[in-house]
């Protein structure tokens, strides 16, 4: 019965421990909010004339079809006009949006993975109760798999390889530490 406790307490302290860690960004470090770069005007007016598009920060399409990187794809006539020519009128503001956004979840990211390793390092290293030890190596994994599936997306390959790099250094690192001492 004690090794079910120990194990329900290791998995609470997993659950809470990323919840500290998670809440505790957003609290500290505000995520910016789309509508601080594009106004409700933007997002709710229609704008029927590629002038008046492009003068709002834009974006005018003429044809039926979007180009999406590597690929067209086809655009259904607007509702209002019954046209295939419309206008993007976030294009700007969610380009300065996203590149915001960006490098917040870069920094996210950044300091999930400090938490992270610092549990790790806890649960192998300082702390002696086993429940309280694997609650902190299995919090410190959940914060490594969020913070690296939270920016993956937005890194490039080279990044990629170089924090898996690193975090395999480290791991591999804290367990000849701790299992190699014994």
């Amino acid at each position: 019965m004690s090794k079910i406790k120990e194990i329900i307490l290791a998995l609470a302290i997993v659950v809470v421990l990323n919840l500290f860690f998670n809440y505790g960004v957003f609290t500290f470090y505000k995520e910016p909010k789309f509508e601080n770069f594009c106004s409700a005007e933007l997002t709710q007016k229609v704008y029927t004339e590629k002038a008046s598009c492009e003068a709002v920060g834009g974006r005018w399409y003429e044809s039926n079809q979007v180009n999406y990187g590597d690929r067209m794809v086809p655009v259904k006539p607007m509702p209002q006009t019954g046209e295939t020519s419309w206008c993007d009128s976030t294009d700007k503001c969610r380009k300065d949006y996203d590149t915001v956004r960006n490098v917040y979840n870069r920094n996210v990211f950044i300091i999930l993975i400090v938490l992270g390793l610092i549990s790790l390092g806890l649960g192998l290293l300082v702390i002696s109760a086993s429940a309280v030890a694997n609650g902190f190596l299995g919090g410190g994994l959940l914060s490594l798999i969020v913070g690296t599936v939270r920016y993956w997306s937005d890194m490039n390959e080279y990044l990629r390889f170089i924090v898996l790099g690193i975090a395999l250094a480290m791991l591999i690192w804290l367990g000849y530490k701790k299992f190699n001492s014994k």
